[in-house]
């Protein structure tokens, strides 16, 4: 998998996902945060909505991307994710987490260039979404 070098911007578009779900962090309710970077250059973040029938559940992932469409932005630049540990976990630390496969295939619908970060072997590392959907099923194809 082809990677890039993590940039100031990145490790700002990480901590905002932090500061998000760390404000907005409830047991069995948000305990994923994603920022998204536009190509305009604002960023757009959000807590996942956790449900009690999991499929009826909504990544945070795709909440920023709506929030950011509904606002107008229709290009992405790079979007990361941040899980939070929940009350009953010893290890309190915030991590990076890959986007789930749903969400890949809606960043990539939107925004097929899109970076996204995430933590590989314990290293954080940035990729071109169409790394982590190869063979991407197209209208069409």
């Amino acid at each position: 998998m082809k990677t890039y070098p993590l940039t100031e911007n990145d490790y700002a578009l990480i901590d905002e996902a932090k500061r998000k779900i760390t404000n907005l962090y409830e047991d069995d309710r948000h305990h994923v945060g994603a920022a998204l970077k536009t190509k305009s250059g604002k960023i757009v973040s959000a807590v996942h909505m956790e449900a009690y029938i999991g499929r009826v559940s909504v990544c945070a992932e795709a909440i920023a991307i709506g929030k950011a469409i509904s606002n107008g932005e229709r290009y992405f630049d790079t979007i990361v994710a941040v899980r939070h540990p929940y009350s009953d976990e010893k290890n309190r630390e915030l991590k990076v987490v890959s986007p789930c496969g749903m969400c890949r295939e809606l960043i990539s619908d939107y925004s097929p260039d899109c970076f996204i970060v995430l933590e590989i072997g314990g290293e954080l590392e940035k990729t071109k979404i169409a790394e982590l959907i190869p063979l991407k099923y197209h209208r069409g194809s």
